[in-house]
């Protein structure tokens, strides 16, 4: 690890600055998750995938609850397997 654990003892400080440390953390898990559905499509540019993507996700807005809009595009919930494995802290299957 680049860091010790006391640097980053500010993120644990103050409500503030933790709730969005974490809402960081949970995008990320999201990214890796929605790139996941291209991989899984077996082309990074996938124009299905792209045009799902771009309806229930970039589109949407505030249309509808963001869980569902997100279950839309991908089938299910984000899960946190792509992002640990993209770091490397995860066997790959």
């Amino acid at each position: 690890m680049r860091h010790r654990s006391s640097h980053f003892a500010h993120v644990f400080s103050g409500d503030g600055y933790s709730s969005g440390y974490y809402s960081y953390m949970w995008s990320e898990v999201m990214d890796a998750d929605a790139f996941r559905a291209f991989q899984e499509a077996g082309d990074v540019f996938d124009e299905t995938t792209a045009a799902k993507l771009k309806e229930f996700i970039y589109s949407a807005g505030g249309s509808r609850d963001p869980a569902e809009l997100y279950v839309e595009f991908r089938g299910k919930m984000p899960e946190i397997d792509a992002l640990l494995e993209g770091r490397g802290l995860k066997d790959v299957a």
